[in-house]
């Protein structure tokens, strides 16, 4: 068996919280108190957000655990690891190689003329 090791982490030092108060039912408390939380991730942009529980620390946790499951975040997630990774690079090379041979038309003039790789 070969052994894993994370090639990058998250934490909440990556983000940046908002404390608001929350909204609907709840009362007097609800209104006064900022238990609301949006994290944001600052390297993708991904936003999570919870206003769940009276508790903001249990507030904190379920907005980044909403944060780290959305779609925007695993994105980046994937990205970033093809970039440390080196696929990345690969991948780009090899779009590269094949945007070579590629017959390519640009209007000029109201007229389709052929563009040359040269001039790409």
């Amino acid at each position: 068996m070969f052994s894993r090791k994370p090639l990058f982490s998250v934490t909440a030092a990556d983000c940046r919280f908002d404390y608001v108060r929350g909204s609907g039912a709840g009362g007097q408390k609800r209104n006064k108190t900022s238990s609301a939380v949006r994290c944001t991730h600052l390297a993708s942009g991904a936003v999570g957000y919870s206003e769940g529980s009276r508790s903001q620390r249990q507030n904190k946790e379920e907005a980044f655990s909403k944060m780290a499951y959305s779609e925007k975040f695993r994105t980046w997630n994937h990205l970033e690891a093809m970039r440390r990774t080196g696929e990345q690079a690969a991948i780009e090379e090899k779009v590269s190689r094949m945007m070579r041979d590629i017959r390519v038309e640009v209007k000029q003039n109201g007229k389709w003329v052929e563009e040359s790789s040269e001039s790409r």
